[in-house]
């Protein structure tokens, strides 16, 4: 069963076909979905995670400050009609913690731990592979096209200066495990690349 049928799927891969997606688009849903079908059995509520993972970029602008919660409000439009209240506030909550990408304190346990793993599998990218890294920030980039060079190598590389500078990158024990160190050294390289200029 899923909380996203086919005709709200299918609206919502003609907003992650846009022209000006080149990361954060239906390759990225798919490859979340992928891990979701992975991790599937150590998830509290795996249908508010699959219907989050749908929606949490479906807004996406880079001049805009409010993508996250524009995607929740979004998801509360679209699926208020036919999710219960409780489960669309916790699908709501989940997609905006992708804006700072933290696991709120006062959440019950099984949504903390959701949200936790749904992050993570959001956060995967950052331990791929060097190149699959490198086209990745690639991707990005082309995403803000609009902002000088200067510019970006200055913002990203605080975007990269404040996740380095957290005592941990993934919530849950077996990313950290699996892909701590990765991140950490693909981020590492990158700043470095920046801040060379």
């Amino acid at each position: 069963m899923t909380l996203v049928d086919s005709s709200i799927r299918e609206r919502l891969r003609q907003h992650y076909n846009g022209p000006d997606r080149h990361y954060h688009n239906n390759a990225h849903i798919a490859e979340l979905l992928g891990l979701l079908a992975l991790h599937h059995g150590a998830l509290d509520d795996a249908e508010a995670v699959e219907a989050a993972i749908w929606f949490h970029d479906a807004i996406y602008d880079s001049q805009a400050k409010d993508n996250e919660a524009q995607s929740a409000a979004l998801a509360a439009d679209w699926l208020g009609e036919t999710v219960a209240p409780d489960r669309l506030a916790r699908i709501v909550r989940m997609i905006e913690a992708t804006a700072g990408h933290g696991v709120g304190d006062a959440l019950a346990a099984g949504e903390a731990a959701d949200t936790a793993l749904f992050l993570d599998m959001d956060l995967s990218i950052l331990a791929s592979s060097s190149d699959r890294y490198e086209a990745y920030e690639a991707a990005v980039r082309r995403e803000y096209a609009w902002v000088d060079d200067a510019t970006w190598r200055q913002r990203r590389a605080e975007f990269l200066r404040q996740f380095l500078a957290r005592p941990v990158i993934f919530h849950t024990a077996a990313f950290r495990s699996a892909h701590e160190t990765a991140a950490r050294a693909n981020m590492a390289r990158s700043l470095k690349r920046l801040e060379a200029g």
